[in-house]
C-alpha cells in the first residue's frame, strides 16, 4: 500500500504581517511614555554672560558655536504651543567677502569682517604699497598716508605720471574703516586730498564733500587693489588691540516699547537709508506696490499667505496682483532716519505693523 505525504510551505509573509501589526501597536502605545520636551525652552533660565578680565584681548575670545541674541521683537513669538524656527545664521554671511558699492557720489568696499581685524591689514597695505602711514586714529577709524608725490611705488598705484609737466599738486591719501550697516561687516573708504604742504596732523574727514569724477575713479582703483590684497592674505588675519577703541555702535537700531517694535533708527544719510530699506524689502520678498523717494514712503503688500492665496483655483490662474496693505515711511529727525510702519487706511485686515518692522530690521541688520 502506498501512502501519499503532503507537505505545506509556510511563507514568511504569514509571519511578518502579525509581527508588523504588533510592533505598530507597541510603538503607538509607547509614545505616551515619552516626555514632551517641546515646551522646555519657554521656562529655561537665561545664562550669565562670560566676564573677561579688563586686560584680556576680546578679539581672541569667540564662541565656537555662536548663538544669535533674540531681539525683543522675536521674543514675543515664543509660545508654549509652538517652537520658533532657529535664526538664519547665514544672514551674517555675504554672498561675497569683498564687494565694492557706490551710492550718491560715495564709493566703499564692503567686507565681511569686523573693523578690528581689518585695521592691521589696511595699515600693512598702505605701508607695502609706498603710501606709508603718517598719522592714524583707531578711535576715528582713520589712517593717513605720507605725501605720495615722493614715492615711485605710490605714484604708480595712483596712476600719476612719472615726469609731471610743471608743478603738481601734493596729495595725501586717507583710509577710513567703519562698521557696516549689516552686522559683522565693515566699510572701507579711500579719499585723496590736495594739500599745499606736508600736513602736520590728521586731516578731518567729511563724507559729504562733493567728489570729482577723477577722485571717485582713484578711490575705486585703490579699493579694487585693496580687495585683491585682502583676498590674498585671508589666511594670515590678525587682530589689533589699538582698534579695540574703535567706535562700534550699530548704524541700525530697533526701538521697542513693552517688547513691541515701534520704529527703526538709522544713523545714515537719507540716500543711503532709502537704498538700504529698498534692498531689505527686495531680499525679504515683500512686494512693493508704489514708492516715492522724495515723499519718503513705500506702499507694500504684507498680507498673510492665507490672504494672498486664492485657494486651489490658483493652480489654473496667474499669481494675484499685490495690494497696498501697509505703509513704510522714512523721516529725518535730529540727524537720523526714522523708519515707521502703519497699516494702510483702506485695509481692514490684521494689523501686522510690528511684525513687518521686525522682519525689515532682520534684513537691514
Amino acid at each position: 500500500m502506498a501512502f501519499t505525504l503532503r507537505t505545506e510551505n509556510i511563507t514568511t509573509a504569514h509571519l511578518i504581517r502579525p509581527l508588523a501589526g504588533l510592533m505598530l501597536v507597541l510603538a503607538i502605545a509607547g509614545c505616551s511614555f515619552i516626555e514632551d520636551r517641546s515646551e522646555r525652552y519657554v521656562d529655561e533660565p537665561e545664562g550669565e554672560p562670560l566676564e573677561l578680565p579688563q586686560t584680556a584681548d576680546e578679539g581672541k575670545f569667540a564662541p565656537v558655536m555662536p548663538i544669535r541674541e533674540i531681539s525683543a521683537a522675536d521674543s514675543g513669538r515664543m509660545y508654549p504651543d509652538s517652537i520658533p524656527n532657529p535664526p538664519d545664521m547665514t544672514s551674517d554671511i555675504l554672498d561675497e567677502n569683498y564687494v565694492i558699492e557706490e551710492l550718491g557720489g560715495q564709493v566703499w568696499l564692503l567686507v565681511n569682517d569686523v573693523p578690528g581685524r581689518l585695521w592691521p591689514a589696511v595699515t600693512a597695505y598702505m605701508n607695502e604699497n609706498g603710501l606709508g602711514v603718517a598719522y592714524d586714529s583707531p578711535q576715528l577709524g582713520l589712517i593717513q598716508s605720507e605725501l605720495v608725490n615722493f614715492s615711485k611705488q605710490a605714484r604708480e598705484l595712483l596712476d600719476l605720471p612719472d615726469t609731471p609737466a610743471g608743478e603738481e599738486a601734493r596729495i595725501v591719501v586717507q583710509a577710513r574703516i567703519a562698521p557696516g550697516v549689516r552686522r559683522k561687516t565693515s566699510e572701507i573708504r579711500f579719499r585723496t586730498f590736495e594739500v599745499e604742504d606736508d600736513p602736520d596732523q590728521l586731516l578731518p574727514w567729511n563724507g559729504q564733500d562733493e567728489r570729482t569724477t577723477e577722485q571717485l575713479e582713484t578711490s575705486r582703483l585703490l579699493l579694487n587693489d585693496l580687495a585683491d590684497y585682502l583676498r590674498n592674505r585671508e589666511d594670515s588675519k590678525s587682530y589689533s588691540r589699538a582698534a579695540l577703541g574703535m567706535v562700534s555702535e550699530p548704524l541700525v537700531r530697533l526701538v521697542s516699547d513693552n517688547q513691541t517694535p515701534q520704529r527703526i533708527v538709522m544713523d545714515l544719510d537719507y540716500g543711503r537709508a532709502w537704498s538700504e530699506v529698498r534692498r531689505s524689502l527686495d531680499e525679504a520678498g515683500i512686494p512693493v506696490v508704489d514708492l516715492n523717494r522724495e515723499e519718503g514712503y513705500f506702499f507694500v503688500d504684507f498680507r498673510p499667505e492665507s490672504e494672498r492665496e486664492s485657494g486651489w483655483f490658483s493652480w489654473f490662474s496667474d499669481d494675484p496682483e499685490p495690494e497696498h496693505t501697509f505703509d513704510v515711511r522714512l523721516d529725518q529727525s535730529d540727524g537720523e532716519i526714522v523708519v515707521t510702519v502703519a497699516r494702510a487706511s483702506d485695509y481692514s485686515g490684521e494689523d501686522r505693523s510690528a511684525e513687518l518692522l521686525s522682519e525689515l530690521f532682520e534684513y537691514l541688520y
